[in-house]
């Protein structure tokens, strides 16, 4: 008698009530993952591992086996050893969808290592892990829920009992700490699954994808060598294809290849030369650099910070070549919403932002309108861009923003037009704003705060670039519990300079006993933050802080002033004190800027401060992927900080 699994492997397949017995498919194509914002909220969601590989789907026919790629390549006889295990099965007829992958001594899967394996023809050391099952022993799979599906493959990887093939686990945890650790673990990051949902060839909604950095394939539209050099590789020339088939040019990349690696390169390059670009927008010309202008055929896979407004990337890093993929699929690969707790469908050929009415859209169940306006003209960047901004940034920005007063900068013609400071709701009606008992601020309108997500995105849509926060919270307006050093530099000053005005700051606070936490200021400087337990009254808090900006002064005059006016601070750095007082504010953490190229107020790490290139570094666009990378928070111990100002602190500046 047959057993579960069939003839071969003594078990056969348990039928559902709605089985679809029928012909084995010849071919079938993947299903592919969305990449979105951040995870869904709503429906119920399996997590896994992003697996850094080829994606590879498996057939089992009577106990022969197969490999193909995901655009249908039989990669069978370039991976003996797989084909060879896959056989010991105890099926007889199967599909399976999986990732192929090689891993490192740490056991974690190495790009460079898998492609090495191709190209070497060593594959004995890939390792097939299994994800989904599609089809079993005359039952097709693809319609049943993910969970079944899962749960099936489970039991079968069960009685598998060879290393080369094993089974991707789901994990439980939420997703944002899965995103984190997967970060943390320098992996490229996690896939997101619907449970309940029927596998969907193609690209769907029902699969997400959550990473590190953003990564995809780009296609080598030629490279880039030293002026008059007959050989080598100084950069490649990375495409993409835009939807009506053009081919655009999206930034160059350095090549950190082996010698060998850069020798393969060149001679698959060199049938590939062609006279003239292929690229619509070409680079522009460079007195030190001679380009050499390739057929648009060689793909390669480069991690990357963001996308640039003008279609370019920043930051890429080459991480190996891919014969997996025709170069004609390679696009710019959008990201998709997560609206009411679920993810866009995204429509083949779309945009990022799908407009409708006279441009308007809905972000997080809020009406966004005109999402399409430009709102910094130099960089094009436009509405839609820093309302998802808030939205993405709301979970690490509101716990810096609750019960803190928030004084609000608008633009409502843009960056370029004219700004408005606003301390109060006025005529403006925002959804979730909280306003605080008049009883707080007497004889003034309410001030507000921003205590929900709901609130920050409403924001946003009322044209509010930029939040500056007093150095209190409510209930008690009347102790501040921290106070700020703004360090402002003279405009001709090198970084360098502020990067060792900071190191000095800090040597200088350390030395007096308090803990300071560092962050850009999104501008042009950086803001030292010092948290304090609520005892002393705002006087005494501003005449401490103006103590330290006159020691520094003093003991380096060449470097500092603690006078305000730019005249009393040329060829050096003005220690501002002033966002000390009652009702003073300054730019809230994670608070974008209302200057070209809209800078972000990140908080940093004082280990990071030799690495910071610029006080606004981070932008809208790159931000929310800095924090998703970040392995532990780099204000740690922020909020556990308890110290106040004592006699001797004092004493220590010149204080009386």
């Amino acid at each position: 008698m047959a057993g579960r699994w069939g003839n071969k492997g003594k078990k056969t397949t348990r039928r559902a009530a709605d089985d679809l017995a029928g012909a084995m498919p010849s071919l079938i194509e993947p299903q592919l993952a969305t990449l979105v914002n951040r995870p869904p909220s709503d429906g119920e969601w399996s997590y896994e591992i992003k697996f850094d590989g080829y994606r590879m789907l498996a057939r089992l026919d009577h106990g022969a086996a197969q490999l193909f790629t995901r655009n249908g390549h039989d990669w069978s006889g370039r991976m003996p050893t797989l084909r060879a295990a896959l056989e010991t099965l105890p099926v007889d007829d199967v599909w399976l969808d999986g990732e192929a992958v090689v891993l490192d001594a740490a056991g974690l899967p190495d790009f460079n290592a898998l492609q090495n394996a191709f190209d070497r023809r060593s594959t004995s050391k890939i390792i097939l892990f299994f994800f989904d099952l599609l089809y079993l022993n005359g039952t097709d799979l693809r319609d049943q829920p993910l969970k079944a599906r899962r749960a099936l493959l489970a039991e079968l990887m069960g009685e598998v009992h060879t290393e080369a093939l094993r089974y991707s686990e789901d994990f439980a945890q939420d997703p944002d700490s899965l995103v984190a650790s997967a970060c943390k673990m320098k992996l490229e990051g996690i896939i997101g699954k619907r449970a309940d949902a029927r596998y969907r060839s193609g690209r769907s909604a029902d699969w997400i994808k959550l990473k590190c950095l953003l990564r995809q394939e780009f296609v080598i539209g030629g490279f880039s060598r030293l002026r008059g050099a007959k050989t080598g590789i100084r950069a490649l020339l990375l495409g993409v294809y835009e939807p009506d088939g053009s081919f655009r040019f999206a930034g160059t990349a350095k090549q950190n290849l082996r010698p060998s690696q850069i020798s393969a390169l060149e001679k698959k390059a060199k049938a590939l030369v062609r006279k003239a670009s292929a690229f619509y927008n070409p680079p522009a010309a460079d007195k030190d650099r001679d380009y050499v202008w390739l057929e648009p055929r060689l793909v390669a896979e480069l991690s990357f910070l963001e996308w640039t407004p003008n279609g370019e990337v920043r930051h890429p890093v080459f991480h190996g070549m891919r014969d997996d993929k025709p170069a004609a699929a390679v696009t710019e690969e959008p990201m998709v919403d997560v609206e009411n707790g679920e993810p866009i469908e995204a429509e083949t050929g779309s945009t990022r932002v799908q407009p409708g009415r006279r441009g308007n859209v809905t972000l997080s169940g809020q009406k966004i309108s005109n999402a399409e306006r430009v709102i910094d003209a130099v960089t094009g960047l436009k509405k839609i861009d820093l309302v998802r901004y808030y939205d993405e940034i709301a979970v690490w920005a509101l716990p810096y923003l609750q019960d803190r007063p928030v004084s609000l900068v608008r633009a409502p013609n843009g960056i370029q037009g004219e700004l408005f400071f606003q301390k109060h709701e006025e005529r403006m009606r925002i959804p979730g704003i909280t306003k605080l008992p008049t009883a707080l601020h007497p004889k003034h309108p309410p001030l507000l705060a921003v205590d929900a997500h709901e609130a920050l995105v409403g924001l946003a849509q009322m044209n509010v670039i930029e939040l500056h926060t007093w150095n209190a919270v409510q209930p008690d307006l009347e102790h501040p519990d921290r106070f700020v050093l703004d360090l402002d530099p003279d405009p001709s000053l090198s970084w360098r300079m502020m990067t060792e005005a900071a190191e000095l700051a800090k040597v200088l606070l350390d030395e007096v006993g308090l803990k300071s936490f560092l962050k850009t200021s999104g501008g042009k400087g950086y803001h030292i933050v010092i948290p304090l337990t609520r005892r002393q009254g705002w006087d005494e808090v501003k005449a401490f802080s103006q103590g330290i900006a006159r020691h520094m002064a003093r003991v380096m005059p060449d470097r500092f002033s603690a006078v305000l006016g730019p005249k009393n601070r040329v060829g050096k750095i003005f220690i501002d004190y002033l966002r000390n007082g009652k009702g003073a504010s300054t730019v809230a953490a994670f608070s974008a800027r209302a200057r070209s190229g809209m800078g972000v107020s990140m908080p940093v790490a004082w280990e990071e401060l030799r690495e910071i290139k610029a006080a606004d570094q981070w932008t809208i666009h790159s931000a929310v992927q800095r924090q998703r990378s970040l392995g532990e928070d780099p204000w740690q111990g922020y909020w556990r900080c308890r110290q106040g100002l004592t006699a001797a602190m004092r004493r220590a500046i010149g204080l009386k």
